[in-house]
């Protein structure tokens, strides 16, 4: 996917956290062999029971 050029000098540097035991770390401070393992990382995702749904 290319980005269009006349947008390209709005882009802004985007950092990338995520915590390791317990504090959280740049992405971009990992080395090459971390930031592998973390692109392989599967994200949990917490399915909501209607039932516990509160309604305002």
């Amino acid at each position: 996917m290319e980005f269009p050029k006349e947008l390209e000098s709005k882009r802004t540097k985007c950092v990338v956290y995520t915590r390791v035991m317990g504090y959280l770390r740049p992405v971009e401070s990992f080395n090459l062999g971390k930031k592998g393992e973390h692109k392989e990382r599967v994200q949990f995702v917490e399915k909501c029971d209607k039932k516990e749904q509160k309604t305002a």
